[in-house]
This record gives structure tokens, sequence and C-alpha cells, in this order.
């Protein structure tokens, strides 16, 4: 089993370099007893990085992935240096800060525009995904093309009047008190979880995720809104990218 440990808290996901155990050697990979890697899934990719061990020895983290309760940290190593990490040695984990914090604004872009369709228009975002410098994310019906004004305008008064991004861990139970007519989201939640981890936008969004976020909107930074792409059920695709020429470091 891996703690994922960059799910506790929002100053989790800005731990760059971390100490852990390693616990298993399946083939071409490494499970650690502890992470703050983050593992393919919801729509975000995979963080990179490094582990290194004594002597040293170290390895490129290329992909990291679910296996039951695991984290597997996939590896691609140079001259027989994974032969060097063996169960029960410990470990520094360094993540490639750069990606890890593009998907972060990414991910916090994608809540807080899916947030504001779903306020302008009523309608829900079905899945997301990130990729690269941008992301996508697939409505549940047609919105019309002039949306994108007003979505711009609200991503500048998000950076510019910045609202705090939180997690809260809520009982199941009384998540699914709440009437879903609320959310903008339509990702249902897996049966074993509980509690649900929910990530705020203050007054604006609260939704169940698992991923990598900034702690205010004025991280997000600038974003390039794409036009809206048809989809063959007659729903669209809203499309965004972050400018090239912000900076990938935190303020403060």
């Amino acid at each position: 089993m891996t703690e994922l440990a960059y799910l506790a808290d929002m100053p989790s996901a800005y731990v760059r370099q971390f100490r852990a155990r390693i616990t298993a050697r399946p083939p071409g990979g490494l499970v650690l007893d502890r992470t703050y890697f983050y593992p393919v899934g919801g729509g975000q990719p995979a963080d990179h990085g490094t582990i290194r061990a004594g002597g040293g020895v170290s390895v490129e983290v290329v992909d990291v992935t679910k296996s039951g309760a695991a984290a597997v940290h996939r590896i691609r190593a140079k001259g027989g240096a994974e032969r060097e990490l063996a169960v029960g040695a410990e470990v520094e984990g360094t993540i490639d800060w750069d990606r890890r914090y593009r998907h972060m604004r990414l991910h916090t872009a994608q809540h807080f525009l899916s947030a504001r369709v779903f306020a302008r228009a009523g309608v829900r975002t079905r899945t997301a995904r990130l990729h690269g410098t941008g992301a996508t994310v697939d409505l549940e019906a047609s919105v019309p093309a002039e949306i994108l004004g007003p979505l711009a305008t609200d991503l500048v008064e998000a950076n510019g009047h910045p609202r705090p991004v939180a997690i809260r861990m809520i009982p199941r139970v009384e998540w699914e008190a709440h009437p879903a007519a609320g959310r903008s989201g339509l990702v249902p939640l897996p049966p074993h979880v509980d509690p649900v981890r929910v990530v705020e936008i203050d007054e604006w969004d609260a939704c169940p995720c698992g991923g990598t976020h900034v702690r205010s909107t004025s991280e997000i930074g600038s974003i390039r809104l794409l036009p809206l792409i048809p989809l063959p059920d007659g729903a669209v695709r809203l499309a965004f990218s972050l400018a090239e020429s912000e900076p990938t470091t935190p303020a403060g």
C-alpha cells in the first residue's frame, strides 16, 4: 500500500522533495510506502521526476500508475542503477516541478471554467483532460460561442481578485445528502470513496477531486480560450491553454 501524501491538504501539492522507503520492486518500477508523485487518473497526467538512493544512485520517474492500493513509479535507469534500489532502502523523491505546477494551474482553471459555464448556462461537465500546456472540458450539452467572452472576463476577475482554493474531507453520506443540481460536474464517485475529498473555490465551486490544485485563483495565470469544438452528440468541447510566457513558480 502507498500513502498518497499529496492528498492530505493544499500545502501537500506544493511539496517538491520527500523521503520514503521502497516496499516492492515490480518489473520496471518501484513501489514506495508514501509518495507525493501524482499517479495518472481523473484526466490528469502523472508526475515525472527522479528517485535517488544512497551512493549517488538515481533513476528517472517517467510515469506513475495505480495498481490496487499501490502507486507504481515507472523508472528509467542507466548503467544498471535500478539494481541498487532494493526493497527496504530509503530514497528521496524529487518531482519535476514545472510539469506539476502546470497541471495544478490547468486543473484549477478547469474547475473554475466548469463552474462558470454551469453558472452562466446551466450546463455541466462530463469529462475533462489535461495535456501539455492545455486542457479540454467536454460539456453535457451545447453552449453558444458567445459564452467565451464572459468566460474570459471571469478569468481576468479570478486572477485580479483572487479567491482561495481549499480542500475539505467530507463523509460520503454527508456529501450525498447535498442535491446534485448544485454541482458543475457529472463524473460519478467510485463506490469505495469515503470520505470525499472536495476541492472548493471560495463561493464558486465545490467538486469531488483527487487531483492537485493551486491554493488561489491568482495562480491560474493567463488562459487562452480556444473556439468551441462541436461533438458528435450535439454537445461541445471547451478547450484552453496556458499562456506560454507565464512563469511556473508560484508566488509566495
